[in-house]
């Protein structure tokens, strides 16, 4: 009783209706800083490749107006929560909440359901579940950030156990390979999500979180910014370019997020994302 008295009380049915608005929305439109790249990848390009950028700024321009998705791959419905260990939680389980949010944003704005048995490939019809990640913080406020997920570039994706001597080398090498073999495949200028460090499971996530970040920031970290920097003036030398067409602007961002690991291992996760970069959020 004593908590239920100090504690501040959220209906998971508030949750959901959150969900639901973000998933909306984030079909229809790509984030500030996202087309604020393009718009500055697009003036420093020439011929094919700039003409493939102007029909990505055209296409959210459009998508936007005609109130449809910015990309037919809605994605996977990835949603990170960040909850304040001051919140008593009410109504039904939270896992069910945020996939009634899903299920209802995918079904009333007619996108593309994209999940399925990952052996029998039979679509589960309501692009749930939702792929879920939960940090308790402190505070009494809820984070809510969700980012469809396509495949496209998560295919792409890939996870490096290195040795603690391949060092600052190894993880550059790890960022520029990635792109490199992803070439055209993602729907470049890509935006790249790099985790150093954790645990096999963890490092992942790491990549994954840095693809939260906004478009062009920098890590607080020196040491770690360098390296966002030096990996994508690389890839940015690779002219693969926009949609493969070539160019100066392969990348528009590098993200790094880092967490402590093992005193033998250095694993690196590197999460590519296209060049629509859809996440939004909220605050409860």
């Amino acid at each position: 009783m004593f908590y239920n008295n100090v504690m501040r009380k959220i209906n998971t049915q508030e949750i959901a209706d959150c969900v639901y608005r973000l998933a909306r929305k984030a079909a229809l439109e790509l984030t500030p800083s996202c087309r604020k790249a393009i718009a500055k990848a697009r003036d420093a390009e020439q011929g094919a490749a700039r003409f493939a950028l102007d029909c990505i700024l055209e296409n959210e321009r459009t998508a936007q107006r005609e109130h449809m998705p910015v990309c037919q791959d809605t994605g996977m419905a990835v949603v990170l929560l960040e909850i304040g260990q001051e919140i008593l939680l009410t109504g039904v389980p939270l896992t069910d909440a945020v996939n009634d949010g899903v299920r209802r944003a995918y079904r009333d704005g007619n996108l593309r359901k994209s999940i399925c048995d990952p052996l029998t490939r039979v679509n589960t019809g309501d692009n749930t579940p939702a792929h879920m990640h939960i940090d308790i913080i402190e505070g009494d406020k809820i984070a809510v950030r969700f980012l469809p997920k396509g495949f496209g570039s998560e295919n792409m994706s890939r996870l490096y156990m290195l040795t603690p001597a391949q060092g600052r080398e190894g993880i550059l090498n790890a960022i520029t390979e990635t792109v490199q073999i992803a070439g055209s495949r993602p729907c470049p200028p890509v935006y790249v999500g790099v985790g150093i460090g954790g645990a096999f499971d963890s490092c992942a996530l790491l990549a994954k979180k840095a693809l939260l970040r906004e478009v062009g920031s920098v890590n607080d970290r020196s040491d770690v910014a360098a390296i966002e920097k030096e990996a994508l003036e690389r890839i940015n030398r690779s002219d693969i370019g926009a949609q493969g067409f070539g160019g100066k602007v392969t990348a528009l961002g590098v993200s790094c997020e880092i967490a402590p690991t093992h005193i033998a291992g250095l694993p690196v996760a590197v999460n590519i994302q296209c060049h629509c970069v859809r996440c939004q959020q909220e605050i409860l």
